[in-house]
This record gives structure tokens, sequence and C-alpha cells, in this order.
């Protein structure tokens, strides 16, 4: 049985040729890095897109995916970030907002409240490396912070809300964030749990952005990244502009590694590396 499940496993071949094409086009449609050790995983989820389409090789796939244009590609990212995140995936938003945005929100923001929303939270490590970012750079200081994680998966959400995830869900982080920000189990040493203190800055709520949004307050930043592909341009406009109504004069909005502003472009200032600030 387990010889006959291998074959089922591997019915197509993937060659490392056929492998490093995906994971370049993955890191330019979503910013993603997917390393080696995520071969059976993208193995398994394009092999099922394979089998719909009545594809005999990887190559057959990588030739479809190359053009981004192509109908194919809106399935090929969903394949493979469905619930696909990591701690500071995009690393340089969040220094921008240690080294600047933060700066300049403690400057002007007078009554020292911060309002941020993680929209498309997915399992939670974006609104954690908020959290973590804003902890680190608020450490002492009283202020009034809330952080909104919302996802339409409700399934991930209750994952997210938990805050435990796997040891090598962690690996990338520094020894000194590990031991500040996160919980060991000696009876259980396979996984992590996330610091309260972090916990305590975060709601999760489930929420379809193409639905009405009930948030009365306004947002000083919004994280969406990675999420707008999802969506036609007509749609993303439509999106776009509902942020820039929600955000706060100046506010900042992250979104991700392919996605751009197109006309709604117009209500804000480009600040370089998909990071954008509403004009006001």
């Amino acid at each position: 049985m387990g010889t006959a499940a291998k074959k089922i496993e591997r019915e197509f071949l993937m060659s490392e040729k056929d492998f490093n094409l995906i994971s370049e086009l993955a890191y330019d449609y979503t910013g993603i890095v997917l390393g080696d050790h995520k071969q059976d995983m993208v193995y398994g989820r394009l092999a099922r897109r394979m089998r719909d389409l009545g594809l005999n090789t990887f190559s057959d796939y990588c030739a479809l995916i190359s053009d981004p244009k192509a109908p194919e590609i809106s399935r090929f990212i969903n394949a493979i970030t469905t619930n696909l995140t990591s701690f500071f995936r995009e690393e340089h938003h969040f220094d921008f907002l240690r080294d600047k945005g933060l700066v300049e929100l403690e400057r002007t923001n007078k009554d020292r409240k911060i309002r941020a929303w993680s929209a498309g939270c997915s399992t939670g490590e974006e609104p954690y490396s908020i959290s973590m970012t804003l902890n680190e750079y608020l450490p002492f200081k009283t202020w009034d912070v809330k952080i909104l994680a919302t996802d339409l998966d409700s399934n991930v959400l209750h994952k997210a809300s938990q805050g435990i995830y796997d040891k090598e869900r962690v690996d990338g982080l520094s020894k000194g964030r590990l031991k500040k920000w996160f919980l060991s189990d000696r009876n259980h040493t396979d996984i992590v749990k996330v610091a309260g203190c972090l916990q305590d800055l975060v709601r999760f709520k489930r929420l379809n952005l193409l639905e009405s949004w009930p948030m009365k307050g306004r947002f000083d930043f919004i994280f969406c990244r990675n999420v707008m592909i999802y969506f036609n341009d007509e749609t993303q406009q439509v999106l776009l502009n509902r942020f820039a109504d929600v955000l706060k004069p100046r506010g900042y909005l992250f979104i991700g590694h392919s996605e751009n502003l197109h006309d709604a472009g117009k209500r804000f200032d480009s600040l370089g590396k998909t990071i954008y600030q509403l004009k006001g």
C-alpha cells in the first residue's frame, strides 16, 4: 500500500529546473520565497491543478503560468499561498514601520493611540509580527495600542487566536526574539506559543473585505499584502479606495510584493517598496 501511495504522489516528474522556475514565478507574483524544503508541498498542491487541467508534465504547467496574464495565474497563486505566511515576511515593511513610521506616529499622535489593521491575516504571523515591532519600539511607554486582524477563513483565525506554532515556523527569528516573545513547553518541544503581551494587542475577527466593514475608527496603518491578487482590477480599485477612506490623514498602507495601486495611487504618496502614505 505504501508503494502504491508513493506512486500516486509522484505520478508527475518535477525536475529541479521545474521547481526553480515555479519558485521564481511564486516570488515574482507574491513575494513568497519557496525554499527547497517546500518541494513536497508545492508538488502536492500543483499536482491537483495538473490533473484538473489534463496536463502530463510540470514543464507544461510551467509554460502555462509563465504568462502573467494567463487565467491560471490566480489558481496557481491560490494553490501555493493559501494560508502560507511567515513571521516578518517582506521584512522591509517592518523595518520601515520601526525606523520611520512609528517615529512619525510618536511625534504626531498626541493622544498616544495607535490603531493598526492586518487585513487577510491568515494564521496570525503578520499581526504578531506587527505586535512584536510595536512592543519593541514602545516597550516602556504607555500607549493605547490595538491591532485588528481579519480574515475570511474562520479556521485560520482560530489557529491565529491560539498563537501556537510548530517550532519550524519560527526558525527564521533571532534568538533574542524567540526568547523574549515565545514560550516553550518541556512536554511539547515541537511547538511554541506567542507571549501573552503580544496577543493582548491583537483582536481577531472574521471579515469578508468585499462586504461592509463594521469598524468606526480610522487606522494609523494597514497591512493588506498578497490579498488583492485574488481580485480583478475593478475590485482592487474599490478596495484600495475603501482603505484610503479608513486611514487617518498621512496613514500608511503596506501592500504585497507584486501588487500596485493603479488609479487609487492618486490618493497616496509612494514611499517605495510597496509602502504608501495617504495624502492629507
